[in-house]
């Protein structure tokens, strides 16, 4: 496995308009993913997440409503997010007959110098964090609809 990219793709019965607000907005993205989530919906917005009391620097890349949001995350504190010191994920939101598709990547995991054990461990622990978290995601959309 050449553990470079995370991809998944789900649909949720709702406009890209609303999938797109509980992707991004902190309000919103607590309640399916992270335990707490602090950071500006704006290309450059620095803050973090938390799980379980354990903080993650957070870092908004690109908020283009309702087509694309993406973020790097997990960089040292006190580091500006780049390419080899986060991991960066990207939302794509596409319009169906009967909702949005959504397709999330998430890459970064070679990028960040680490020897092959710890890059399929990274990688293993991401994929599981995401087969849990997503399908959480049509749940909060379809509880503020």
């Amino acid at each position: 496995m050449d553990h470079g990219t995370l991809e998944r793709e789900i649909h949720i019965d709702a406009a890209p308009d609303v999938v797109f607000d509980v992707l991004s907005n902190p309000e919103h993205v607590r309640e399916w993913w992270p335990d707490e989530a602090e950071y500006p919906v704006e290309p450059g917005g620095a803050g973090r997440i938390g799980f379980g009391g354990q903080w993650v620097q957070f870092t908004v890349v690109d908020a283009i409503p309702p087509k694309l949001f993406s973020f790097r995350w997990a960089h040292a504190a006190g580091e500006t997010a780049a390419p080899g010191n986060s991991f960066l994920v990207v939302f794509e939101l596409e319009p169906t007959a009967t909702g949005t598709r959504l397709r999330m990547t998430e890459t970064g995991f070679r990028e960040r110098g680490w020897d092959e054990a710890k890059i399929a461990a990274e990688y293993t622990d991401h994929a599981g964090g995401w087969d849990h978290y997503l399908p959480r995601l049509p749940l909060r959309v379809g509880a503020i609809r």
